[in-house]
């Protein structure tokens, strides 16, 4: 699955990921994968996890955060003596 971090609190190692489907789903220090550690400042970004379901509860494990690539930009060129845009 695919969500939005809402927020993550690295003193209390726990903080919360908005679903596609807008569902809060809680999420661990420890559900983060390898590589992954998150930030305070990590609101907003996109993550990619898997759902776990213990009874009631439900939380975010195998968490990552997708990369977003910048999009390239074209190169206006004009050859000498020619019109630029």
């Amino acid at each position: 699955m695919q969500g939005t971090m809402l927020w993550f609190n690295r003193e209390k190692g726990c903080g919360f990921i908005r679903t596609e489907h807008e569902e809060r789903i809680e999420v661990a220090r420890s559900g983060f994968l390898p590589g992954n550690k998150p930030e305070s400042r990590c609101k907003g970004l996109r993550v990619s996890f898997d759902r776990q379901v213990d009874g009631e509860s439900v939380r975010a494990v195998n968490v990552t955060f997708v990369v977003a690539s910048e999009p390239r930009r074209a190169r206006l060129r004009h050859a000498r003596g020619g019109v630029s845009l």
